[in-house]
């Protein structure tokens, strides 16, 4: 009798100390191990045993959570497109100009016309927008249409200088004695005389240096954080939506390998036309949506593309369903993948990718990264000197600003903040 009783007070005890193990195991759990904190539970025999918590043996964790099984966490949605605004945003523009400007004037020493200096290309650029062409012949001039026509206007000058003090030579009197009739003959000559594939070649020899330019100013942190979001999102695609001519697939030491695709103003005349005609005018609400919409269709594009590899290259023996049915269709929502633009500027990059769908990164950058063209609508007044925009534009630029700035989502300083600033948004996502 003795060792029964003995066996049963032992079994009696140990169920007490089960009972209380377990309630203070309850008690202190309600806080510490809140779906929010988010703490694994590694599996071990004796305590599961003991607590009477089973986990699956095929799976080495799981998230503990004092709410029903049934519920399962919240999941962090992943990034599917990063875009990028170019000038300002990953090299200073204002430098990049200057540069690929002295590249113009010396292509034009080559041709045979020199003293002609680099800013001249801006100068006559905006002369021929501002003040020979209507808001309306202007909105339908992209960036190398207008200097493309100031190189043949620099040209047509220089040539027509050359013809006046060969007659005057020939004459033997001042260029200024000569009559209005033999100058405008002269002039019609040259408007002739100058040739398209010269035009063309100082064109290339500018275009070609804005993008040397871009790689050797490009900001210190850009490739290094690039790579890092590579790493930290290695299935989003990168592309790149500019106004300008620069093309990060042109760039092939610095960001050719880290870019997927590029959207450029220029690619639709129409509705580039047409945004450009009603920003110059007061009583039209400019919109920005289009090259955004081809941006999403790029996207769609590649990632059909790379989801059609993935399938054939998979050996999955449950893919039931056939690489076409899995396409995405455009302009639908493609998936439940994030898109983020990044840009410095408040009505194009922020306003315009927003009516898209997409979360925005405002890069308002410290004095250091010498940005200059956001700064324009500070002081109407005070232009770089590579600004073609007319006041009117200007001061509607300056409105579309204002109601852009509360759909920013994020705002850095720095663009090493860049990563950190994307998952931000991925976590609200």
């Amino acid at each position: 009798r003795t060792t029964a009783h003995l066996d049963y007070f032992c079994r009696m005890m140990l169920m007490r100390i089960n009972v209380f193990v377990l309630t203070l195991f309850q008690c202190s759990s309600i806080d510490a191990f809140s779906p929010k904190q988010g703490i694994r539970i590694h599996h071990q025999k004796q305590s599961n045993q003991l607590l009477g918590v089973f986990i699956d043996s095929s799976s080495s964790s799981r998230l503990f959570s004092t709410e029903d099984d049934s519920s399962s966490p919240v999941k962090k949605k992943k990034l599917g497109l990063l875009t990028f605004d170019l000038d300002d945003t990953l090299y200073p523009i204002d430098v990049v100009l200057s540069e690929a400007n002295r590249a113009f004037a010396q292509a034009m020493e080559r041709f045979g016309y020199s003293g002609i200096g680099p800013d001249e290309i801006d100068k006559t650029g905006k002369l021929i927008r501002l003040e020979e062409m209507t808001p309306e012949e202007a909105a339908q001039m992209t960036h190398t249409d207008i200097r493309r026509l100031a190189i043949r206007r620099e040209l047509e000058k220089a040539m027509l200088e050359r013809k006046l003090k060969e007659v005057a030579e020939d004459w033997a009197t001042p260029v200024s004695a000569l009559a209005d009739v033999v100058v405008a003959h002269a002039k019609q000559w040259t408007r002739t005389a100058v040739s398209p594939s010269i035009v063309d070649s100082i064109l290339s020899s500018w275009e070609m240096e804005r993008h040397h330019a871009a790689e050797r100013h490009l900001y210190p942190e850009v490739l290094e954080c690039l790579a890092q979001l590579k790493k930290e999102h290695p299935e989003m695609i990168i592309g790149a939506v500019t106004d300008g001519k620069a093309n990060p697939l042109l760039m092939m030491f610095t960001l050719n390998k880290y870019f997927d695709f590029c959207c450029s103003w220029e690619d639709d005349q129409s509705e580039r036309t047409r945004f450009f005609i009603e920003l110059g005018n007061v009583d039209e609400k400019a919109a920005l949506s289009w090259i955004y919409e081809a941006a999403r269709f790029k996207y769609a594009e590649i990632k059909n593309l790379t989801d059609m590899i993935a399938t054939e290259m998979s050996s999955s023996a449950d893919s039931a369903t056939s690489p076409k049915e899995k396409m995405l269709a455009y302009p639908a929502e493609y998936d439940d993948l994030v898109w983020i633009h990044v840009g410095d500027d408040l009505a194009y990059d922020v306003g315009g990718s927003s009516q898209c769908g997409a979360k925005t990164i405002y890069c308002e950058l410290a004095s250091r990264y010498n940005q200059t063209a956001r700064h324009r609508f500070e002081d109407l007044e005070e232009q770089p000197q590579w600004s073609t925009s007319s006041p009117t534009e200007l001061e509607n630029r300056r409105r579309m600003n204002q109601k852009a700035e509360p759909l920013v989502d994020q705002k850095i300083k720095y663009l090493t903040d860049l990563p950190e600033a994307i998952n931000q948004i991925l976590d609200r996502s």
